[in-house]
């Protein structure tokens, strides 16, 4: 039996290696996030490497959206970012170094070849598989076609059992003779997934490998090569994936899962994080924490070996908590463009921040916020039903008389307060009868923070001026 035993123990190395053929994903960010803790918990590097080896689907625009999701996350990484597409001469040399040693060799089957061959063992109820057909030994007397430029394939060994000891998932164990001779360099001279990442993990000392479960059948291929070119294997850890709430696999129909596509929803970065280290990990019956807690409590054995669900309401509700306690300065530059796409100018009306105090407590997204603020920036008509449920007989006279009160107070809420309580006393009316009409004249909204405070926020001149231009509909 071959037993993967890990390397004696040394500074704590991990990486995220994302390929750059679309956005950062949700599952993509909770690796990131988990390899990122676990190096800041033990004191060690974290590194990134964008795996670009795909090169009819790896994108600029994609490298520069996973920068961009990981800047936006805070998860710093210590080294990086490399890429593979510049180490090419590196894992050529390796490469021909296994060559020599007789440890991969050159195969010259074509595509069409190895679809036949494929299609013959599926015929016999054989599981489809490379068939050694160009091993050296098989391929005695065989003269290589011309003009045709070879695959390099690792020998992978006949027999023997593959077993680590996963960081999550336990004691895992592949029998070699499942393993075929797997491509790990392209006749182009680009290698392979699992080529590259050998040689990048093995020149760049990760200790840790913390990745998803869809990678758990690379892992015995990727740990015979390690044996092969004598490198220290690292070790692995494999986090299960993350399922919609109807548990199939997380995809768009569930919601956003790209990572930036919750920055244009609204959301706080923390509170991304916050939901995302949350799902398969957990420390107690803790729900709220910040990154810092996260780090000092993050350890491996704590993460399920069951697949998460994704909870969209969970991530709502975080979001809202850490809205309430966001900086108002901070909140007014979120919601900026938001204000700014609805043709609002948050610098022209009241105070942006005290706008965001009143409001922040009532929302869950920087999205909602903005749209519980247009009224700050702009007169709302109120709609005909709200006129005809709220504008009673007596309206107009008593809100003249409100008016005349507002044009010489001190304006507070106190104040405000007072001269609403006053006006209610003198024309024998209850308060919603003259405090809800005064909301949908002011705001053209049912819905609002307490009226006393919208005011003193949306200040006297712009009150007045509200009131004046609702007068003429106010039945006397």
């Amino acid at each position: 039996m071959i037993c993967a035993v890990a390397a004696p123990p040394s500074p704590v190395r991990t990486r995220f290696a994302p390929s750059p053929t679309g956005f950062l994903h949700i599952g993509g960010a909770r690796t990131a996030l988990f390899s990122w803790a676990y190096a800041r918990k033990n004191g060690g590097t974290f590194v990134l490497r964008i795996e670009d080896t795909d090169t009819e689907r790896s994108t600029a625009a994609s490298t520069q959206a996973i920068l961009d999701a990981m800047e936006w996350l805070n998860i710093d990484y210590d080294e990086g970012p490399f890429y593979q597409m510049q180490r090419l001469d590196r894992y050529r040399e390796v490469c021909e170094r296994l060559v020599a040693e007789g440890k991969a060799y050159p195969c010259y089957a074509s595509k069409d070849e190895l679809d036949a061959m494929r299609e013959q063992q599926r015929a016999r109820g054989d599981k489809p598989r490379y068939d050694g057909r160009w091993r050296p030994e098989n391929a005695k007397g065989r003269t290589p076609p011309t003009g045709v430029r070879p695959v390099i394939r690792f020998r992978n060994p006949d027999d023997g059992v593959v077993t680590w000891d996963d960081l999550v998932k336990g004691p895992i164990s592949f029998a070699n003779e499942e393993l075929d001779d797997l491509v790990i360099m392209r006749a182009d001279g680009v290698p392979t997934y699992n080529f590259g990442v050998v040689v990048d993990d093995w020149d760049m000392n990760i200790t840790h490998v913390i990745r998803g479960d869809d990678h758990v059948n690379n892992t015995p291929r990727q740990i015979n090569m390690y044996r092969a070119l004598g490198a220290p294997l690292p070790s692995f850890g494999h986090v299960p994936m993350i399922l919609g709430e109807d548990g199939e696999r997380l995809s768009k129909r569930h919601g956003a899962v790209s990572v930036m596509q919750y920055l244009d929803n609204g959301y706080l970065p923390e509170a991304l994080n916050n939901f995302l280290s949350r799902l398969g990990w957990s420390h107690g019956d803790e729900e709220i924490f910040s990154m810092k807690q996260f780090v000092e409590w993050f350890d491996l054995r704590h993460i399920s070996r069951s697949p998460a669900r994704f909870n969209a309401e969970k991530l709502l509700w975080l979001n809202a908590q850490y809205l309430k306690g966001a900086g108002d300065a901070r909140l007014v530059a979120l919601m900026r463009p938001f204000l700014e796409k609805t043709g609002c100018d948050p610098d022209r009306g009241p105070l942006a921040e005290k706008v965001a105090a009143l409001l922040k407590e009532r929302v869950n997204t920087v999205e909602e916020l903005a749209d519980a603020a247009v009224y700050f920036y702009r007169r709302l008509e109120p709609s005909a039903a709200l006129r005809e449920q709220h504008y009673m007989v007596g309206l107009g006279r008593a809100m003249d008389e409100l008016r005349n009160r507002f044009a010489h107070i001190d304006w507070n809420r106190v104040t405000i307060q007072e001269s609403l309580k006053q006006v209610v006393a003198a024309h024998g009316l209850k308060m919603p009868r003259l405090a809800m009409p005064l909301r949908v004249i002011v705001t053209g909204e049912a819905q609002t923070p307490a009226i006393d405070a919208v005011l003193e926020v949306l200040g006297r001149e712009e009150t007045l001026a509200r009131m004046d231009a609702e007068r003429p509909r106010l039945p006397d």
